[in-house]
């Protein structure tokens, strides 16, 4: 996009203004009108009035042009005061078209996107624009104004000169024109690597404890020294070309006056052109020249805003993946079912997330879904609050394609409650009416009582007044999917939505949130997507998916019958004992014969390996510890999921992720050797762990004990490397 491209943009926004743009020209007009005929006020005063010592019409004179010069001053204060209107409202409209297509833009634009770089189309590039706006537009206006003002009384004052003034002019254009293209690229360029900058500083604020635990300060130093390199290279380019831009043509002009200065003095020498004609034209094209000057001074405020208008439009183009249809109706609320008909789904049209998925849940049933991490069990949920649409086959609520409905009004009558639910920085009775913003106090109130928020909020002092902070971050997180929860509950939600609800919580409060959950659950179509078994073994019906497909569905009991993927599941989670506080934990010894390494030990020394393991807790973002540290123990897990990154990876690359019932750390009973990955708490965890000097003690008991577990080491060492 060139400056033509920005002024046409901008005149789409000035055009819903045209009382305010009208009354800006007269002004414009007024104020350049006034100063060209100063100027050639010139000639008749030396000419007609001063040589003939005429005072009658020196005053006359002298009267009119302080008339003019007041009203040209009423007009310069009314111009600036509506230009000053035109250009906010102006900006504030490009601000919320921007926003609002933001609320229209679909999930999977936000995954794709760089907050940073979305954050710098507001700051930066708006910045930019509204530059453009308050000096580039404004400026080039008047200056074109008075560019036509003062070519058209030149030709009336000297026809010759005006002639070598229309001849040089326009290479003082084309000097700028020359250089406009390069200038633009160059400016988007600069706009590009701002926005990048922006989104290191945004990413490695969000990431401190990352940054900070795995010691990654100086790679990130050198990641922004290197982009900022890069980003200086384009300013100095941008800001050379945005010079010359506007040097060129002064230069040109410059040369133009001398030689119109010149021809003049000469024209008068001769006696061909009197001098009040001379003085008139010298100060007619000097004030052209002001104007040409002030042309190019605006083109760098416009090169800039060009730059940022193609990043604001380019933004604007992103098109919605997910759109209502013309003539789209309204959903009523869920009466008979929710159906998945032989439903695929891919998000990039490549590998599918979803494949030939179909099921039927109808009204009042808790469906739970389960399955190994990247299974899809999430994605069936986008589907039904419609973020995405299927690849193939259909959703149906009541027979009715989600497809041919308005998301509002599907949205409308589901309640979502996720495992990081966002709480904005305002109180919790506000938070609570973000899920129906037309909520009487009463609704907040019934919602806030059955989530169980009521005794949270009066311990606060202002109850359900209080501030909740930035993120929720003055409650705990138990108190935050509380509030959450009555958000959801305050829109009286037909279809209940739970996406791993309770996995960031610790045993006790997830113990607690899962009573409340089943609780209001109660009468609604409940989907609730977990990877923690025991939290769907109650459910009504249970959907196993692996590698996006449904492998099994029914009842806890006639899954486990079945001896499929869901026992498996089920055997690897189960077997742990945990206080009801959550603070102590045991392993069975069932569970412990499960283990490759320990399946042929007998059941004395089982018993005795069982009484050897230590309960740790550990919150979220902890590093249990970094590849090369010594290995002093083993972990099974109890609660939780942990991921094990590549050792050197300055972006801490995933390599693996463990969850409830995983094990790993095995190598650390046997070998006395370095940890040779980092492993980081994903959420707060339970572990039982064990150490090596007390397995040892084991192990001469039992030395086919060693020899299993070497095979275990050699298949996991065989695992990691394939990693």
């Amino acid at each position: 996009m060139g400056v033509l491209g920005l002024v046409r943009v901008l005149f789409t926004y000035i055009r819903r203004y045209r009382g305010l743009s009208t009354l800006l020209v007269l002004a414009l007009l007024l104020d350049v009108g006034f100063d060209t005929a100063l100027r050639l006020s010139f000639k008749f005063l030396l000419d007609d009035v001063i040589a003939p010592h005429d005072r009658r019409l020196l005053a006359l004179t002298l009267g009119a042009l302080g008339v003019g010069a007041i009203v040209a001053s009423c007009a310069m204060v009314g111009r600036d005061y509506i230009y000053a209107r035109l250009s906010a409202n102006v900006l504030n409209d490009i601000r919320l078209d921007m926003f609002s297509h933001l609320q229209r833009l679909g999930i999977g634009f936000y995954t794709e996107a760089r907050a940073g770089d979305v954050i710098a189309r507001f700051s930066t590039d708006l910045a930019a624009i509204e530059g453009a706006i308050s000096y580039g537009l404004g400026g080039g206006a008047m200056a074109i104004m008075g560019i036509v003002f003062s070519l058209v009384p030149l030709f009336l004052l000297e026809w010759r000169l005006a002639l070598v003034a229309l001849v040089g002019l326009p290479l003082a254009l084309i000097a700028a024109r020359l250089l406009t293209g390069r200038a633009t690229a160059a400016s988007y360029e600069v706009k590009e690597g701002q926005a990048r900058l922006v989104s290191i500083v945004e990413e490695n604020v969000g990431a401190q404890p990352v940054v900070k635990a795995f010691g990654l300060e100086g790679g990130a130093i050198a990641r922004f020294r290197e982009e900022q390199a890069r980003l200086f290279g384009s300013m100095v380019r941008f800001g050379l070309l945005s010079g010359l831009v506007e040097r060129a043509p002064n230069v040109v002009v410059l040369l133009l006056n001398l030689v119109i200065l010149a021809i003049g003095a000469f024209l008068v020498f001769e006696a061909r052109m009197t001098v009040g004609t001379l003085v008139s034209f010298s100060v007619l094209f000097q004030s052209l020249s002001n104007w040409v000057q002030e042309l190019t001074f605006t083109v760098p405020y416009l090169l800039q805003a060009a730059g940022g208008m193609q990043r604001l439009q380019e933004l604007l183009d992103e098109a919605p993946a997910v759109q209502d249809v013309a003539g789209a109706g309204t959903f009523p609320r869920l009466e008979r079912d929710l159906v998945f008909d032989r439903v695929a789904f891919s998000y990039d049209g490549g590998r599918r997330i979803l494949d030939d998925v179909s099921f039927t849940i109808p009204k009042g049933t808790w469906a739970a879904f389960v399955g190994p991490s990247g299974s899809g069990k999430s994605t069936v949920l986008s589907l039904v609050l419609r973020f995405y649409d299927p690849t193939e086959g259909s959703v149906r609520i009541d027979g009715k394609d989600l497809r041919s409905g308005t998301q509002s009004s599907l949205r409308e009558q589901i309640g979502v409650v996720l495992q990081d639910s966002l709480l904005f920085n305002t109180t919790i009775r506000e938070n609570v009416r973000v899920g129906r913003r037309s909520a009487t106090d009463a609704a907040v109130d019934a919602a806030a009582k059955a989530a169980r928020i009521g005794d949270l909020a009066a311990a606060l002092g202002k109850g359900y007044d209080t501030p909740v902070g930035e993120h929720g971050s003055r409650l705990s997180g138990g108190q935050r999917q509380r509030v959450a929860i009555a958000r959801a509950l305050v829109r009286d939600p037909a279809l209940l939505v739970l996406d791993e609800a309770t996995s960031a919580l610790d045993a006790g409060t997830e113990s607690a949130i899962n009573a409340t959950l089943a609780e209001v659950g109660k009468g609604r179509t409940v989907l609730s997507v977990t990877h923690r078994l025991a939290s769907a073994a109650t459910a009504d019906t249970i959907l196993v998916f692996d590698n996006g497909r449904l492998v099994e569905q029914g009842r806890h009991a006639e899954l486990i019958e079945k001896r499929g993927a869901y026992a498996k599941l089920w055997e690897k989670q189960s077997g742990f004992v945990l206080s009801d506080a959550g603070d102590r934990a045991s392993v069975e010894v069932s569970r412990l014969r499960s283990l490759p390494f320990l399946k042929d030990l007998d059941e004395t020394l089982l018993t005795d390996l069982a009484s050897l393991f230590v309960t740790e807790r550990q919150p979220a973002d902890r590093v249990l510890f970094e590849a090369g540290d010594p290995a002093d123990r083993f972990y099974l897990i109890v609660r939780g999921a942990v991921e094990a990154l590549r050792p050197g990876s300055v972006n801490a690359e995933r390599i693996a992720m463990f969850s409830d019932g995983d094990h790993f750390g095995e190598i650390a009973l046997l070998r006395d050797m370095p940890r040779l990955a980092t492993v980081r708490t994903l959420t707060p965890c339970i572990f039982l762990t064990l150490l090596r000097e007390h397995f040892h003690v084991l192990v001469s008991r039992a030395p086919e004990l060693r020899a299993s577990l070497e095979r275990a080491i050699i298949e996991m060492a065989e695992t990691f490397a394939a990693a």
